[in-house]
């Protein structure tokens, strides 16, 4: 059991049964009485949000959560197939565990999860990767850093916002984490 003072993004929790990872978390004193912890939750069997607030006397469940490392295998029919690098035991996962993760998972690439009794909470990528251009709009002669960014998908099929000067074929990075162009690999 945690205080609402332990309150903070990202932490799961319990919540009259239901598993919980707090999206935003703001505390609030008022006037009168004690604290209180305005909070933002997401379920993670449905994805629905739930605005919450607890006050100070409330005690809260937090979850064990363990990390582990999974290597990304293929995606098929709505499903999102990993390999465990420990014991090799492959599991999948469906779209809505995966979340904003699906656009830049590559095959054979490392990812970290966050584990609880057994099942994946969440996907993490790592910070950086390295994507092939496959479609983009040709550069004009003079096209410089500044000038602006234009529409580019890359191999996974997502669609990210490049500088004039990036062409077919060439390899970038994105910052997985905003989705942007931090430069070429």
């Amino acid at each position: 059991m945690i205080s609402i003072n332990e309150i903070k993004n990202g932490l799961f929790i319990k919540v009259e049964g239901e598993l919980y990872v707090v999206v935003e978390a703001v505390p609030y004193k008022p006037g009168k009485g004690g604290a209180l912890m305005r909070t933002k939750l997401r379920n993670l069997k449905t994805g629905a949000m739930l605005d919450r607030t607890f006050r100070s006397a409330d005690t809260i469940e937090d979850i064990h959560i363990e990390e582990k490392t999974y290597q990304y295998l293929y995606s098929a029919d709505g499903q999102y197939h990993f390999m465990d690098t420990e014991t090799y035991e492959q599991m999948s996962l469906p779209e809505q565990v995966v979340g904003d993760a699906k656009n830049f998972l590559k095959e054979n690439i490392e990812v970290g999860a966050q584990v609880y009794e057994g099942k994946i909470l969440n996907v993490k990528l790592p910070l950086f990767l390295k994507f092939k251009v496959v479609e983009t709009e040709p550069g004009a002669r003079g096209d410089t850093v500044k000038a602006g960014t234009k529409s580019a998908k890359i191999e996974t099929g997502a669609i990210v916002h490049v500088p004039l000067f990036i062409s077919s074929g060439e390899i970038i990075t994105i910052d997985t984490r905003t989705g942007k162009y931090t430069g070429r690999a």
